[in-house]
């Protein structure tokens, strides 16, 4: 909303429907980037409407003074004016034309990039409810809508508006008693307009937001479309977007309904007023009142006031499904992010140690109505230590990855990394210091040298390859058609999940941070496979602090340290052989995993 307060990362933008234009004031901005351009575009644009005022002056001239002398060399002359005023006309109008869709292109292209970086800057907290697909939507169906607005629709309503100014004081000039007639229309005329208005643009938007919600609902199908098609939901799921569009259609048949009942109105008011003024205009020239020429000339400009009228009804439908288009877009710019950088953050050196300690830390997510998945934790890892992080599912292991990676703020607490506490450093100066290989691997429609590439983008192709090589990808990299350069489809469907695992844990070798997040890195892997890649990274945690989650616990023993939670809490803490020997969880997890081998060891 734009006079309203910001929103913040948790509030959903809203469905508030107002009834102006203002939303389109908040776009502003984007036009005074181009000062030059505007100035020319209304340059051009009101040479057009002047030069088209003239016209019927001209042709009222010819009518009185060339036919009137009788002398065809004069008549001649009008006629060779007029069509100067036409070439005129035509090059002020071509003019004008590029100008204005310029600017139209030129402003949807800022917006759609400013409000895709906005998103970018925005926490996961925001995406915990909102749907990627509801953005899309805002970023591609409602900037179109407002490309027309700040192209032909803005440019057509300042022409339309100041032909119908000048129109209308010509005819007052020309014959105040016809006038009278013409004017007294205009009132009958805008008020429907702007009533017909607010239902245009309050239908728009509805129509624009159920259109939104069909698109989240088709993106989110098509993004699993394995699944939906494994359990045969191809009928289902085509009815419900089915649904959803007709949906968006009645409540646009309604918003078109409203406009050309608004057309008709405003086309049957005006053709009876021009009728009236012709029966009584023509009583006039009998009565000689008038020449026969002041009635061409006022009937001209009264076309041209009546036509001019008629496009602004139409320009005002146009404008207002821009508002709510408008709207919505301004909805995601005013959403503030909860995770920002400070006025003055302080800096972490190139080469930090590496030390991270949680104090006291508990955390819930907000949307979840559950007890708090980390409660009242303290943690102090330090410079170059591997602590392996371990316990059930749902214990807290991957939202202190989260939290260190500021991700999200601890609702208590403190955490801190070389003693600086996280709010106090600029979030993306915090994460480049930090490596992640998630367990669920985000791979892109891209080549492989490009999402290898993706912990650094400025790294040449022979890091690339030396960080393939390092995290053994490089076998089945170089097997590939197009080795490097191919292209791996949307998500890496094309590969399979230990080839996807290990092209991310490139990406982390390539970024070489110093400290290093490991979520289930070897999950996806087959045992051999598993054995290489985590000899990989026992080389790439040298010297590097390191955080594991894992549920294998195989891949921890070497760890220095092993951490067991349960329940958001910390409940045991120490070495493989030290655990196991306790008796408590950890033991109880790793004799489910390791069996009888275990049982010997203890024994």
């Amino acid at each position: 909303p734009v006079a309203d307060a910001p929103a913040n990362e948790t509030q959903s933008p809203s469905g508030k429907s107002r009834r102006s234009l203002r939303p389109l004031t908040r776009l502003l901005p984007y036009l005074f980037r181009h000062k030059t351009m505007v100035a020319a575009a209304v340059a051009a644009l009101f040479s057009a409407a002047v030069i088209t005022l003239v016209l019927p002056a001209a042709v009222r001239r010819m009518i009185d003074f060339g036919f009137g002398a009788d002398d065809p060399a004069l008549v001649n002359s009008y006629f060779a004016v007029l069509i100067g005023v036409v070439c005129a006309l035509a090059t002020a109008s071509s003019v004008r034309y590029f100008l204005v869709m310029w600017i139209g292109e030129r402003v949807v292209a800022d917006v759609r990039s400013d409000v895709f970086a906005h998103m970018t800057r925005l926490s996961p907290v925001f995406y915990d409810s909102a749907k990627s697909g509801e953005i899309l939507s805002r970023l591609t169906a409602d900037t179109t809508q407002i490309k027309a607005a700040f192209g032909s629709s803005a440019s057509l309503a300042m022409r339309n508006l100041i032909m119908f100014l000048g129109a209308a004081v010509m005819m007052v000039v020309t014959s105040p008693r016809l006038s009278v007639i013409v004017l007294a229309a205009i009132p009958v005329i805008l008020i429907p307009i702007l009533g017909f208005g607010r239902q245009v643009r309050r239908r728009s938007r509805f129509a624009q937001d159920t259109l939104a919600e069909a698109s989240a609902y088709a993106s989110e199908m098509l993004g699993s479309v394995r699944t939906l098609q494994a359990f045969t939901h191809e009928s289902r799921s085509a009815g419900r977007y089915a649904d959803a569009v007709n949906a968006a259609f009645q409540a646009a048949r309604q918003a078109i309904v409203a406009r050309a009942a608004l057309t008709g109105f405003a086309i049957m008011v005006i053709g009876a007023s021009i009728v009236a003024v012709l029966w009584i205009g023509a009583s006039d020239v009998f009565s000689g009142r008038i020449t026969g020429g002041e009635l061409s000339q006022f009937l001209l400009y009264s076309i041209l006031a009546a036509g001019s009228l008629a496009a602004l009804s139409e320009v005002w439908g146009e404008l207002s499904q821009a508002a709510g288009a408008a709207e919505r877009l301004s909805e995601l710019l005013e959403i503030q992010p909860e995770i920002a950088a400070p006025e003055n953050p302080v800096s972490l050196p190139e080469t930090p140690r590496g030390e991270i300690v949680f104090q006291d830390v508990s955390f819930a997510y907000r949307n979840a109505e559950q007890m708090p998945v980390v409660r009242d934790l303290s943690l102090t890892i330090s410079p170059g230590e591997t602590v392996a992080v371990v316990g059930p599912s749902g214990a807290g292991k991957s939202t202190l990855f989260s939290l260190l990676m500021r991700f999200y703020d601890p609702v208590s607490g403190d955490i801190r990394l070389n003693g600086v506490a996280l709010p106090d450093l600029d979030p993306e100066d915090l994460r480049r210091h930090i490596a992640l290989v998630p367990q669920d691997t985000a791979i892109f429609g891209a080549s492989i040298a490009e999402n290898i590439a993706y912990g650094r983008p400025d790294a040449s192709q022979e890091e690339v390859i030396a960080a393939a090589e390092a995290a053994l990808a490089a076998p089945f990299i170089e097997k590939m058609s197009d080795g490097y350069d191919t292209i791996v489809g949307e998500r890496g469907i094309t590969l399979s999940g230990g080839q996807r695992q290990r092209i991310a844990i490139a990406r982390a070798v390539l970024k070489h941070a110093p400290v290093l997040l490991l979520d289930e890195a070897t999950s996806a892997l087959d045992a051999e496979s598993e054995n290489l890649v985590q000899q990989a990274l026992d080389r790439l945690m040298e010297n590097r602090t390191t955080l594991v989650i894992a549920h294998r616990l195989a891949t921890v023993l070497k760890a220095d340290r092993i951490v067991v939670m349960e329940n958001g809490r910390i409940v045991e803490t120490g070495t493989h052989g030290e655990l196991t020997a306790a008796g408590g969880l950890y033991a109880k997890l790793a004799r489910l995993q390791f069996g009888a081998e275990l049982d010997a060891e203890t024994a």
